[in-house]
């Protein structure tokens, strides 16, 4: 079963902070319920898990994620996630995230993904599944926002943690 989400959440907070947060994978995870990074596999990629319930099941996930484009210039990122669980569940996802510069130390994030869901958790179909991403959705949204809010300062480009520059992945 596949399941499109195309989001957009105003932040309230500058496009610099933001992007802060959307360059780094592990504030990413940070950000996610359930959700924490393992073992590193590589400069893009890492092992990992999300812990997801929707309606009577829970699964722990375990897979692995990995960035796939990155422009600082545009503020947007392709990342792919993959893993399953130990009652034969299985997730993939794709999602391009964008940082919208709304001028004033606002921004907005867009995000577009396509999860496909195999296995018991596809028996609850996407209505159920659209619900409980746009709950994990906003609880997400908003660690995001608290995490870019405590950044200190301005947070300029150049102040801003190194971020992984991809242009394309084979």
């Amino acid at each position: 079963m596949e399941v499109k989400l195309d989001k957009r959440y105003e932040l309230g907070v500058s496009s610099n902070k933001a992007w802060a947060i959307l360059s780094n994978l592990e504030e990413i995870a940070a950000c996610m319920p359930g959700a924490s990074l393992g073992e590193r596999l590589g400069d893009h990629a890492y092992k990992g898990s999300v812990k997801v319930k929707v309606g009577p099941a829970t699964a722990q996930f375990g897979g692995e994620v990995e960035i796939l484009a990155m422009d600082e210039a545009a503020r947007s990122m392709t990342l792919k996630g993959k893993g399953a669980d130990k009652g034969g569940s299985s997730a993939s996802m794709e999602l391009e995230a964008v940082i919208e510069d709304h001028g004033l130390g606002d921004s907005v994030l867009l995000g577009n993904a396509s999860v496909i869901v195999n296995g018991k958790f596809a028996q609850f179909g996407g209505r159920m599944m659209v619900q409980v991403s746009d709950v994990i959705l906003k609880q997400f949204v908003d660690n995001f926002i608290a995490k870019a809010r405590a950044l200190e300062g301005p947070y300029t480009s150049a102040d801003s943690p190194a971020a992984p520059q991809i242009n394309e992945a084979s």
